[in-house]
């Protein structure tokens, strides 16, 4: 129950959200450490800390044998930023900044207001037709939207923020486990990184939950790994 298979690879239900990695050499090495703990999805994006995120990521996974899912966003930054042409130089750069051959899972990260939805997936599906993108994922979208996007390209997961206080997406969710497509909730503990009892209650939510939860702190990441452990049976008592 605590596991999912995201893009292909069996991954434990907690991920490890990085939009405040930098390229220091303690945050290259935490991203080990990580792993070595037993994260195996790491979630990045282009924009991350003016591309620090991804230079991370890559500098220390290069040569990790483990296999570890690595999903990263393009695409933010509003009108204009889901054009076709924006999209692949984005692309371009992730590839070469996670030093590899192939993104796992690669998200359109926000919908253009300028640029059809359906126009800027054709751009990521060119990438999946050439084996650089191996899943496609969508962020920040409702039903209609995925429903959409996949007369397109399938559609491996959806990251939408979702918490106790923000529970908009429901409909979202219940659309996920019907399809079996993996809700993401990206800010799944409010700002609030102590609380781990919240994680627990979003893992009961629904089995296609997979939270990322940002952390630079390696105690603090073993916690959130540690609600995979919980009687999740008692989550429930969390969100009266």
């Amino acid at each position: 129950m605590n596991n999912f298979a995201l893009a292909g690879i069996q991954v434990p239900r907690i991920g490890l959200g990085t939009n405040r990695l930098t390229t220091a050499p303690e945050h290259v090495r935490f991203v080990r450490d990580a792993v070595d703990a037993g994260v195996r999805h790491i979630d990045t994006a282009h924009l991350y800390n003016s591309g620090d995120s991804e230079h991370a990521v890559g500098d220390a996974l290069h040569d990790v044998s483990e296999d570890v899912l690595v999903a990263t966003k393009g695409g933010f930054g509003g009108a204009g930023q889901g054009r076709p042409e924006v999209l692949s130089a984005q692309i371009e750069q992730s590839l070469r900044s996670l030093r590899t051959d192939a993104i796992d899972l690669y998200y359109l990260h926000r919908v253009d207001p300028e640029t059809p939805l359906e126009e800027s997936l054709g751009a990521i599906k060119v990438y999946v037709d050439r084996g650089a993108i191996r899943h496609v994922g969508v962020s920040d979208v409702g039903v209609e939207q995925i429903e959409r996007a996949r007369q397109v390209v399938d559609i491996a997961a959806v990251q939408n923020e979702y918490n106790l206080e923000n529970r908009r997406d429901d409909d979202v969710i219940d659309f996920c486990e019907r399809e079996g497509i993996a809700f993401v909730p990206y800010r799944p503990l409010q700002g609030d990184g102590e609380n781990t009892a919240k994680l627990a209650w979003l893992l009961r939510r629904s089995p296609v939950v997979l939270p990322i939860p940002g952390t630079l702190s390696l105690a603090h990441l073993r916690a959130n790994l540690a609600v995979l452990d919980l009687d999740l049976a008692e989550a429930d008592d969390i969100a009266s």
